[in-house]
């Protein structure tokens, strides 16, 4: 067997193994069992196979392993039938149960496979061009690899939000998001950075975390002379680094691999960790999930080592956690004591998301009463 540095998915037809490279935009491990399928396959079949962990290698037609990826997620999406009055949930065990219906849905909708060539072109009848997609998220070419359809359409609705960009009102521009970090589509953690009182005579700043720049690159914008940005994942750097250089402010906006703190003091110092305490299901999810509080305690009990004498640190989070019951108020105020801070302030916004006003998400009741917020926090 020929050692490889890659994950590989094996699979056996007409009699003859097959193993190629597996691309997984999750990072999830290739399916244990492969069968290839065509347009002669029913959706309620392939659903029973992808309920079962089988998963369909397409061989057919790739408009119909999309209207076949249609129907999957019609038949994940059916409500079980009425049965039994239940004990109602907690929202706590709401955003459990939301969570494992999100899983299940995933795994559902990953089964169906389609092969790429070396090139990243689709192997099969009518494929639609995604190799700029494939090349800017997975990088350049290596050989035949097989892809869940499921992630190939995430890759180019990626590449796509790349492409055009998301409008940020608080800089009258845009920023390009690259796959894999948090696009700024939930604008209120913005307008809230972007009307914060700057600290006195402040020229220096550090963004904590940076994701795709876009504090930093309003931080500049509102005329701090410098901005170190940080974070650890490379395609944050890279996107922080590009949209800086879109917005013209390559001379104001510093992007340093750093795990949280770069070395110094600044009289500001901002942060917008992940806002829900839970474990991510896939690398993507980190910009969502932050388990057990971890970036956001590092944040805390690094911050008065690195604030300079009368500096501020700014802490922008939702208090989603504590309606779900994941987190309370009383904890985040004790972890901010407990690392000799004090809360000089907080500026608070309601959420604009659709979610927010939609009674059938099963989280309605924590999203309706969410509220975002800037801690403002200085050295006690």
């Amino acid at each position: 067997m020929t050692e490889t540095n890659f994950p590989v998915a094996r699979w056996l037809e007409d009699g003859v193994e097959h193993a190629v490279r597996w691309r997984s935009e999750a990072a999830l491990p290739p399916p244990e069992c492969i069968v290839p399928g065509d347009d002669t396959i029913t959706a309620d079949a392939a659903y029973r196979l992808a309920v079962q962990g089988t998963a369909i290698l397409w061989r057919g037609d790739y408009q119909n392993a999309r209207n076949l990826l249609q129907a999957l997620a019609r038949r994940a999406d059916r409500k079980p039938r009425e049965g039994a009055t239940k004990k109602p949930l907690t929202l706590a065990e709401a955003f459990e149960q939301h969570r494992q219906n999100q899983g299940r849905r995933a795994a559902i909708l990953a089964s169906v496979l389609v092969p790429l060539r070396a090139d990243y072109s689709i192997a099969l009848r009518r494929g639609q061009d995604v190799r700029d997609a494939c090349r800017a998220a997975l990088g350049p070419e290596s050989g035949d690899s097989l892809i869940s359809l499921r992630g190939l359409l995430a890759l180019v609705s990626a590449w796509e939000w790349r492409k055009k960009g998301a409008l940020v009102p608080a800089l009258g521009a845009r920023i390009h998001p690259h796959f894999g970090v948090f696009s700024p589509v939930r604008g209120e953690y913005v307008d809230l950075l972007a009307k914060a009182p700057l600290p006195a005579g402040c020229q220096l700043a550090f963004d904590i975390g940076t994701g795709s720049g876009v504090l930093a690159c309003v931080l500049a914008r509102r005329g701090i002379a410098r901005v170190v940005a940080t974070d650890m994942d490379e395609r944050a750097l890279a996107c922080a680094s590009g949209n800086a250089q879109n917005l013209g402010l390559t001379a104001a906006v510093e992007v340093l691999k750093a795990d949280l703190f770069p070395a110094g003091r600044a009289p500001l110092i901002v942060c917008n960790p992940p806002w829900v305490p839970a474990q991510p299901s896939s690398p993507v999810e980190y910009a969502v999930y932050d388990p057990d509080s971890q970036m956001l305690r590092g944040f805390l009990n690094g911050l008065a080592a690195h604030l300079a004498p009368g500096g501020e640190g700014w802490l922008i989070i939702s208090d989603l956690a504590e309606h779900l019951g994941l987190r309370s108020r009383e904890q985040l105020l004790g972890w901010i004591a407990a690392a000799g801070l004090k809360v000089l302030g907080r500026l608070d916004t309601r959420p604009k998301h659709p979610k927010a006003r939609d009674p059938n998400d099963p989280l309605h009741a924590a999203r309706a009463a969410e509220i975002t917020s800037l801690w403002r926090l200085g050295a006690a």
